[in-house]
């Protein structure tokens, strides 16, 4: 067979003998002739994937073998899978089949070589001379890259010339044997890396260079003494790792990734405990011990925790040289790499528990122990095959886990019927965990699923087997709030209690020393009693599901607490009352209960004291906190059973007690906020209240309006309720009110002593620049010498000014501030936050002009000064005293005349070479110094010509510029024209200065000049040097001096862009705070940044950018008018000219980059992230760098080619990348990478293109790939993955080069990844792929700064620093808010944020610290939570706000979480009402399961008194507190509605104290403050004003209220209420994608609908009929100013809460949009739903979804539901009896009012059974029922008006009544579902539902369609909503818009 031509259609030309032939029909049909891509192959099919990437890549040389090669991928496909049984295989095979039918015959004819198998080897021939042997002969220093790349081609080519050798039968040549064994030989070793090329041939690479690389890798390469397994492959360069992979079984990729993350952070460590380092350093013991330490201390504190010797401190001890200790915890990091997945769930405790026997073997093995069963040597219990660690222990705890996650679907919002993450976790924290066995028992209880199912009744067996709950239960109710928080609310109650004591009796504080009253006050220990006695029952109650897991000393505790607490029940109130003598009410009965003995006071006393001898125990403690901490981290058994009754013994939350100093700080502040509170809440609340009460209780009202139960009641008991409920309220919600004052008063000042906003503007900036460079050099530059200690503070600053410093010190200092100023300015230009003008303006110039010997300042400081002087020395006229007073006084003045004059002389002495010129030159600059030195310049010389010697300078540099021969005259004539100008005109009156100087032969006799004499002057040849060689520096010179003669505008307004502005003030005020000295890189500690990502967009394509919305607006016309400025830059620095043409490429993709940037995109964010690697270099150069080097400039060592980069692979540049990527290392989690790709989904390959763009970039992903098990069964295996871009430098081969993601680790795992919540567990799979001691989780909506990056080596700084008795295990850093200029909305919110992540956060890490972990830019301490269980909890729902989490996590675990306001990290938020709805909405559901979690429980019972309270108004005491602001109103309305339809307000209206009741006016006003968004307001207007100052924080807040700020807070408070309760209530809390656009459509009003139905306009218009009663049948108090503010709050609530999300919705009172609006709401209302319609396209869908969450509620949130729905019987019972129609107050009206309710629901029934039945065959019959019903109707309406005198009052009222009564039955019905059902109702329920359904909306519908008619209020609406820019575009765009409609319209005609 000569050609493969005429074997495809015969199968091929590899087709094995014997196998069956391939046909198409095998494979698909003919589906045409799609677009092949190569790169998406079936996951089943991944193994051909390199052999299709080898064919793309050889494709442009030699289309056949490409050919060739596919082919054969496609023979290897169908050997893979011969039945296409895999997902997307048929098609793929189809579509390649195709792709080779196509190209067969096209290839054949360009195939140069008589057969395929010579073609092939030709080309192999000639592949391995120019890639291979060329590269290696070139120069010992090569690009690695290219050179793996190449092995690997050469591998797949030489398995494709075998195949097609074979197939015709030829030899082949012995030389490419040879070279295929060497290529084998080296592929095995040439193995993409990620940081690190460990194989033998990299030393070459500038990374592996360094010593303290070299010193950690020889330590591990040492296994001498080790015994290896029998059978085992000895390789070149094995180490440690590979020893423990073949006894243990670890995965390879596994041990490779572990090899290259231990041998980074011990070079790290020990570089920075050994600087001086040389070439022959061994690793440091210190280095070893110090990551010894910090890996297993948590581990050693669970060892001694459970009483139980570490086996792997023991092997440790035992380990006499270093490869023993690297040995034993070698392992833990290969181990580590598997456990990280894990750690989510099992908390690094299966690293422990696992280690712990590993340990105990390796020591057997280390140790050369025999076994005494089997007399061999001890080996490891699961022996070293492959993956057999993975298979046998991580896979069964896998297992168990998969199985309650499943269970934890099932039971969704119940969590007490499944174990989570802390369940499993602390499972270990018993010595049970042991009973697993080593190896595991499979029959283990921690192993064991219980069936779950309602007839399992093998109690006893799942007793006896299943362990459940460990330790907590988190049950869904409201007493966790008290549970969690005992003692705050036992103290607020108790307080209450005094409170109302003393204004009882009097009033007056000094009551308190009466002895009747002391005695009441005693009662409070009778309260506090029955609080303890309902707190134990809540634990026992709360804890009894986890009995079967708990200790016995555990439970004895619960049980004694129990018993003790009912004791004192009993004991006190009996003791209490001898106290009296004649006792009164409940006290005289206990008396005559017991006995009427002898009073005994002194057993009261006595018991008080016994009660009260542990509170005074620990009230000691308190004050002693370094005791408290030893006490309860202590293992001691007797300190333990001390410790033992105050709280249980737990492995977490012990001494975590702060130093005596914070606690005195943080116990200071409360105890001032709690003392204000309780005088606010004494003389204004309740004392007030009093008087009314007693008058009220005097005087009872016995004529009542309706049917009175109770009307013999003396007390008016429920007028006191009503009364004292609102205060009540308000009382336990406005500490929270007092905390945002305090709060906001402290950390103003904390603000201000940091040094916040001394810098805030341009002019300040200015004003202390001169200084700038010695801040530089203080906090970016390391200290020189070890020993040397800086000066720091305010005072050093003012003292030190860069001018006043030596010279030597100014060039050093200059050149650092130079490099960095100048990469920042730069950074500016590349966002497009300045234009090229503002950036020359803003540069110093990067090469030092050293002879100048002046400061070169930044030209906009220097800007249109030379002009002004050249203009004050014109018209000086001899006096230079303005000229004198404006050098003293301006600085940069003098200044820039220095540097211009310096310039000036340099430039024309460089350019005159001719001798006489010379001598001339030289005179005239000799004189004009002589006069500068005598100060005599302005006086002596004629300063009238100085212009025109100014303009002839300009001219010059002009020319100077342009550097073009041609101008040589022109330069010439210039000099000649300034020497006129010089010598005839300034020294006019001196002319012996060129008599001396040339002899008299220029001399002028009788006051003439030859112009023959001056003309040669200058004119000869040599006599100047032009054109010049131009260097740039020379260039940068010259640019430079021209800036400063020809700016004559002053750049006070430089630059000129707002965010440029903002970054460059905070980024020069923060060099002036407190931050850490800066280390050199290569001791500064090594971090890692990760960012998880799911499907966010991560670059905008064209079509997303010009796609218009139904205004006509496009995302790109939106940005352009958001960002006018930054588009005109972009614009200038593309070349962008005119429209965009299809043709061109590049600038659509710099286009999408600039949109993409101002986005919420993955791009942004990388960007930002990647900038800590160009500032590492940056730094990495001004450490390293010579002085030469340093003068020369970094932006010269940057400019290295290619060709010089495989040269000097020793320069500078190639080391500080090496440092750099030593030091840093950012992964991005793109959890979807592996399916977007094999999809061909777009972002797949932007993703991609950022890998090629930064190519230090890895992305990790999780990959699904299918495996076959057996002959057809398909399995799929997951598989963490980390790839990097394959970068190929090649300048010799014009071949196109493919840059392809290759993977560098790929770790199986158990199973999938994503059991839990998807973010942390996206964030754990991928951790294991960091580097360093410091990690910063980023999330995909941030961004970073090229200043901010240059900080980051003095952040992790802190680490080091011990803040309090700890060293910080979280670094908090601020974010700026970058999406707050996008619209109004986003304004407040990012307002809103700032003030919490600035002023809240300064202030809860110090002095409250109570700092947790909020948001991503955090800097977590890796190592120590590595080992702490990971940064993320990962349980479905209960860790839905996964953030928090972690420093609750890492608090209870003895961390430290700080704050630091010296660094600033970008963030974006969301701009829209809905998606900010969705998130503050998701927040709620997260705070409610924070409220259920151990965590929060553990923190409020560990903190000590005053930081608990710290922690619960800071977490989830803001959310119940917001949740009590809304239930005052319903509360104080309700209450309002008992009054008046009972009659008893009208029977109280003669009391004038009642009627004026101030107290409950000024705790409605309380919360009126909180609703209108006070709580948000203070802080943020403090941080304004301490950052831009308070006059622009007034202006600010008068904006924000001029656009309904306040209109927002209060629907953000419905949010919050409503989703935080239900959650509490009902559980169903779920992460909820808000999306990252930008909100520039209008969003339908179905959709909003759908959106605030339950959370808002349900409220809304309940709370409006609440009123509307209220104002019928109330009271009026229209008089009272204080009153009518309660009730306009109370309706401004009311109608923000109807109506906001329309008013914030863009064009949402367009007429056009309303009709569509209506149309879209009544197709929505009317369809049906049905299974697979979902909730967005029928109300019927959406209807059963927004019930789903009573679907999961247990019994008492069932029974909360009805109880809670009987609130709407209320007004039926009240206002039935205020009917005209009715004047009997029978309870028979009431019951006759239900009979009217059943009529109707029966008559509604029938229509609907009617239509159902007769509508279709009976249609007349069914009308003429219909027209009955309506007859009678009508009947009885007319009677009622004529004979019982209904009025259309009546008929209003009716509705009032009625309607609210239907929505409680329809909502009683919702919670008995299933009954309903069974009844067979639930038809009528939905149909009663959709009726009220459509009622509301119509009442909404309604104003808005009113508003809609007036064009001024969509034109209000814009305004409001979006900038000025916009808004004005936006008219336009729909104006243009309109246009376009007519046009076609008319077309269409």
């Amino acid at each position: 067979m000569t050609s493969l031509s005429r074997t495809l259609s015969r199968a091929g030309p590899m087709q094995p003998q014997g196998s069956r032939r391939i046909l198409r029909t095998q494979t698909a049909v003919n589906l045409g002739e799609p677009i092949f891509d190569s790169e998406v192959v079936p996951s089943s099919l991944v193994e051909i994937a390199p052999i299709l990437r080898v064919a793309n890549e050889v494709e442009a040389s030699n289309p056949r073998v490409a050919y060739l090669c596919r082919f054969y991928a496609f023979e290897k496909a169908h050997r893979l899978d011969p039945t296409s049984s895999g997902r997307g295989v048929r098609q793929f095979k189809t579509a390649l089949l195709q792709r080779l039918e196509r190209e067969n015959e096209p290839t054949l004819r360009g195939r140069a070589q008589k057969s395929d198998a010579r073609e092939i080897q030709t080309f192999y021939h000639h592949y391995y001379k120019k890639y291979i042997q060329a590269l290696q002969n070139a120069s010992d220093q090569v690009d690695r890259a290219q050179l793996t790349k190449a092995y690997q081609t050469a591998a797949v080519l030489f398995e494709v010339l075998k195949a097609v050798t074979q197939q015709h039968a030829v030899e082949v040549d012995h030389e490419i044997l040879e070279a295929a064994d060497k290529v084998k030989e080296k592929t095995k070793i040439y193995l993409p890396f990620n940081i690190l090329p460990l194989d033998p041939d990299s030393g070459n690479q500038a990374v592996m260079r360094f010593p303290e690389i070299q010193a950690a890798a020889s330590a591990l390469r040492n296994t001498r003494g080790l015994p290896w397994p029998k059978n085992y492959e000895h390789k070149v360069n094995e180490d440690l790792l590979d020893w423990l992979q073949a006894m243990f079984g670890f995965q390879t990729d596994n041990v490779s990734n572990q090899r290259e993350h231990l041998i980074l952070l011990l070079a790290n460590i020990h570089i920075r405990k050994n600087p001086k380092t040389d070439q022959q350093s061994k690793l440091d013991d210190n280095a070893l011990n110090h990551v010894m330490k910090k890996l297993f201390k948590n581990y050693k504190k669970w060892c001694k925790y459970l009483g139980r010797k570490s086996s792997l401190w023991a092997a440790y001890n035992s380990a006499g040289d270093a490869t023993a200790k690297i040995t034993i915890y070698g392992s833990v990091p290969s181990h580590l790499g598997r456990g990280c997945k894990l750690a989510i769930y099992a908390g690094m405790h299966l690293l422990y528990i696992s280690s712990c026997m590993m340990a105990f073997e390796m020591y057997g093995m280390l140790a050369g122990n025999v076994s005494a069963l089997t007399g061999e040597y001890v080996k490891p219990a699961y022996g070293g095959e492959k993956e057999a660690f993975l298979r046998k222990v991580v896979t069964p705890i896998y297992h168990t886990i998969a199985k309650e996650a499943e269970r934890s679907q099932r039971e969704k919002g119940n969590h007490s019927e499944w174990r989570n993450y802390d369940d499993l976790n602390e499972y270990f924290w018993s010595a049970d965990c042991f009973r697993l066995g080593w190896p595991m028992r499979a029959d283990a209880d921690f192993f064991y699923q219980s069936s779950n199912l309602p007839d399992e009744r093998n109690e006893s067996t799942r007793t006896r087997k299943q362990k459940g709950k460990v330790n907590f239960v988190e049950l869904r109710s409201f007493w966790h709030i008290f549970r969690s928080f005992d003692r705050m609310w036992s103290f607020f109650i108790l307080a209450l209690q005094v409170m109302i004591i003393l204004a009882w009796n009097g009033g007056s504080l000094a009551n308190v020393f009466d002895p009747v009253v002391f005695k009441k006050i005693l009662s409070i220990f009778i309260t506090s009693a029955i609080l303890n006695l309902g707190q134990a029952m809540l634990d026992i109650i709360f804890n009894w599901k986890a009995r079967r897991t708990m200790e016995f000393s555990v439970k004895l505790r619960y049980v004694l607490k129990f018993i003790l607490a009912a004791l004192w029940v009993v004991l006190l109130p009996v003791t209490y009352a001898y106290t009296w003598e004649n006792p009164t009410g409940i006290i005289r009965a206990i008396k005559n209960w017991f006995g009427n003995g002898r009073n005994h006071p002194s057993l009261f006393v006595l018991s008080v004291v016994i009660y009260l001898s542990p509170s005074m125990l620990s009230a000691i403690l308190f004050l002693l906190p370094f005791l408290r901490r030893k006490l309860e981290s202590s293992d001691f058994k007797l300190v333990r059973l001390i410790m033992w009754w105050s709280q249980p013994r737990l492995f977490v939350g012990r001494g975590m007690h702060e130093s005596a100093f914070s606690l005195f700080m943080y116990t200071m502040f409360w105890v001032a906020l709690i003392l204000t509170k309780f005088a606010f809440s004494y003389y204004v609340e309740i004392k007030p209240l009093v008087d009314p009460t007693k008058d009220i209780m005097k005087s009872p009202i016995h004529t009542f309006r309706w049917h009175e139960f109770f009307p013999r009641e003396k007390s008016n008991i429920g007028v006191v309720i009503a009364l004292w409920a609102p205060i009540i309220l308000v009382y336990f919600m406005d500490t929270q009110i007092w905390y945002t004052i305090f709060s906001t008063l402290l950390g103003g000042i904390y603000g201000a002593f940091q040094r916040l906003g001394e810098i805030r503007t341009l002019g300040m900036l200015r004003s202390r620049f001169d200084s700038i460079p010695l801040a530089f050099n203080a906090c970016l530059i390391p200290v020189e010498t070890s020993d040397a200690k800086r000066k720091k503070g305010l005072k050093s600053y003012l003292q030190s000014r860069f001018k006043e410093m030596k010279h030597a010190d100014k060039e050093k200092i200059a050149a650092r501030f130079a490099q960095m100023w100048n990469e920042i300015i730069t950074s500016f230009r590349e966002e497009d936050l300045i234009d090229n003008r503002e950036k020359e303006l803003l540069l110093v110039p990067y090469v030092a002009d050293q002879a100048l010997e002046v400061i070169q300042w930044p030209p906009f400081l220097l800007a249109s000064k030379i002009p002004i002087a050249v203009d004050m020395a014109k018209d000086s006229n001899g006096k230079d005293r303005d000229l004198k007073k404006r050098l003293e006084n301006d600085y940069y003045f003098s200044c820039a005349i220095e540097e211009c004059y310096a310039s000036f002389k340099n430039i024309i002495k460089d350019l005159v070479q001719g001798e006489q010129e010379k001598s001339v030159i030289n005179k005239i600059f000799e004189e004009v110094e002589k006069y500068i030195s005598e100060d005599k310049v302005i006086t002596d010389l004629n300063m009238r010509a100085l212009p025109d010697l100014y303009n002839k300078f300009v001219e010059l540099v002009k020319y100077l510029k342009e550097n073009d021969d041609k101008d040589r005259s022109a330069v010439i004539k210039i000099f000649q024209d300034m020497l006129e100008v010089v010598t005839r005109d300034i020294f006019e009156d001196q002319l012996s200065i060129l008599e001396s100087s040339h002899g008299g032969s220029y001399r002028r006799p009788e006051g003439t000049t030859t112009w023959d004499q001056e003309y040669q002057l200058f004119q000869p040849s040599g006599a100047i040097k032009f054109p010049l060689q131009v260097t740039d520096a020379w260039l940068e010179k010259i640019k430079r001096l021209e800036l400063l003669l020809t700016v004559k505008e002053s750049a006070m307004d430089v630059p000129s862009n707002l965010e440029a502005r903002r970054r460059l003030t905070f980024f020069t005020n923060s060099l002036f705070m407190d931050m850490p000295d800066a280390p050199k890189v290569r001791n500064m500690l090594s971090f890692s940044a990760l960012t998880p990502y799911y499907n966010e967009p991560v670059l905008f394509s064209i079509k997303e950018l010009e796609e218009e919305n139904e205004d006509g607006v496009s995302t790109l016309f939106y940005l352009q008018k958001i960002y006018p400025d930054e588009w005109k830059n972009f614009q200038e620095r593309v070349g962008w000219e005119e429209e965009l043409k299809d043709s061109d490429e590049e600038l659509k993709e710099e286009l999408r980059l600039w949109a993409s940037y101002r986005g919420q995109t993955l791009t942004r964010t990388v960007r930002g992230m990647m900038y800590y690697r160009k500032a590492l270099i940056l730094e990495a150069f001004l450490d390293m760098a010579k002085h030469e080097d340093l003068m020369e400039g970094y932006k010269a060592a940057e400019s290295v080619n290619d060709e010089q980069w495989k040269i000097q692979q020793r320069s500078l540049f190639p080391q500080c990348e090496a440092v750099a990527d030593m030091k840093f290392t950012y992964v991005v989690s793109c959890q979807q990478y592996g399916n977007d790709k094999r999809a061909a989904l777009s972002r797949a390959q932007d993703i991609l293109q950022l890998m090629r763009t930064h190519s230090s970039l890895r992305v990790a992903y999780i990959d699904e790939v299918e495996d076959r098990v057996g002959d057809k069964k398909m399995e799929t295996a997951y598989y963490s993955t980390l790839v990097k871009v394959a970068l190929t430098k090649d300048s010799e081969s014009a071949d196109p080069v493919q840059n392809l993601d290759q993977v560098i680790y790929r770790i199986k795992l158990p199973g999938p990844a994503l059991l839990g919540e998807g973010k942390p567990e996206n964030q754990n799979h991928a951790i294991i792929f960091t580097r360093g001691e410091g990690l910063q989780t980023i999330d995909m909506n941030q961004d970073n700064y090229m200043e901010e990056a240059l900080k980051m080596r003095n952040l992790l700084q802190e680490f080091l620093t011990e803040h309090g008795v700890r060293h910080p295990s979280i670094l908090g850093v601020r974010e700026h808010i970058f999406t707050g200029s996008v619209s109004s909305l986003a304004w407040f919110m990012s307002n809103q944020e700032h003030s919490f992540v600035t002023i809240g956060q300064r202030l809860l890490a110090n002095p409250l610290k109570v700092r947790f972990h909020y948001g991503h830019p955090d800097v977590f301490d890796r190592l120590f939570h590595l080992t702490r269980g990971g940064v993320s909890k990962a349980s479905k729902t209960i860790n839905l706000s996964e953030d928090i989490f972690a420093g609750y996590n890492s608090t209870l675990r003895g961390g430290n979480v700080t704050h630091h306001e010296y660094m600033q990290v970008g963030k974006g938020r969301d701009v829209g009402l809905n998606q900010i709805s969705k998130f503050e909405a998701k927040v709620a559901n997260g705070n409610g399961e924070q409220t259920l979690s151990r965590d929060i429980y553990r923190l409020g019972h560990r903190f000590d008194f005053f930081r608990m309270l710290s922690c619960y108004f800071t977490t989830v005491g803001f959310y119940f507190s917001t949740l009590l602001t809304v239930v005052t109103v319903y509360v104080f309305l309700y209450g309002r509605l008992y009054l008046a339809l009972s009659g008893l307000e009208e029977g109280l209206s003669t009391q004038r104290r009642f009627i004026h009741n101030h107290p409950l006016q000024v705790a409605l006003a309380s919360q009126s403050l909180v609703q209108l968004g006070f709580l948000m307001a203070l802080p943020m207007m403090m941080e304004i004003g301490l950052e831009k100052g308070f006059g622009k924080a007034l202006s600010e807040f008068i904006m924000m209220n001029l656009q309904l700020a306040a209109v927002f807070f209060t629907f953000s408070l419905g949010t919050k209420t409503h989703y935080y309760g239900r959650m509490l209530l009902h559980g169903g809390a779920e992460y909820r994608g808000t999306g990252r656009s930008f909100v520039v459509f209008h969003a339908k009003f179905a959709e909003n609908y759908r959106l605030y139905s339950r959370s808002h306009f349900i409220k809304g218009i309940e709370l409006m009929i609440l009123l509307i009663i209220y104002q019928l049948f109330g009271q009026s108090y229209r008089s009272t100013i204080a009153y009518i503010f309660v009730t306009f709050s109370m309706w401004f609530l009311v109608l923000t809460w109807l109506f906001a999300p329309f008013l914030f919705n863009p064009s949402g009172f367009e007429w056009a949009k309303i009709v569509d609006d209506w149309s879209d709401w009544n197709k929505w209302i009317s369809n049906r739903g049905g299974i697979g319609v979902s909730p967005d396209k029928s109300w019927e869908s959406w209807w059963e979804v927004e019930q789903e969450h009573l679907k999961y509620s247990g019994t008492i949130g069932l029974f909360f539901e009805i109880v809670l729905a009987l609130r709407f019987f209320i007004y039926q019972y009240g206002l039935v009896y205020h009917l005209n129609i009715t004047s009997d107050k029978s309870i028979l009206v009431y019951l006759i009012s239900w009979l009217v309710i059943l009529v109707v629901l029966l008559v509604m029934k029938t229509v609907s059974v009617g239509r159902r039945r007769f509508s279709a065959d009976f249609q007349l019959f069914f009308r003429l029922i219909k027209f009955l019903i309506f007859v009678c109707f009508t009947a009885i309406l007319i009677v009622s008006i004529v004979i019982l005198h209904m009025t259309l009052r009546d008929i209003f009222v009716c509705f009032l009544a009625f309607l609210p009564t239907g929505w409680g039955i329809l909502l009683i019905a919702q919670a008995c579902k299933p009954l309903a059902r069974w009844i067979g109702l639930w038809g009528s329920v939905r149909a009663l539902a959709r009726a009220y359904e459509i009622i509301m909306g119509v009442l909404l519908f309604t104003p808005i369609t009113i508003l809609a008619w007036f064009p001024f209020v969509s034109e209000f609406q814009t305004r409001m909503l979006f900038n000025q820019a916009f808004s004005r575009g936006l008219q336009i765009s729909r104006i243009l818009g309109g246009q376009k409609k007519e046009r076609s319209s008319r077309n269409k005609d």
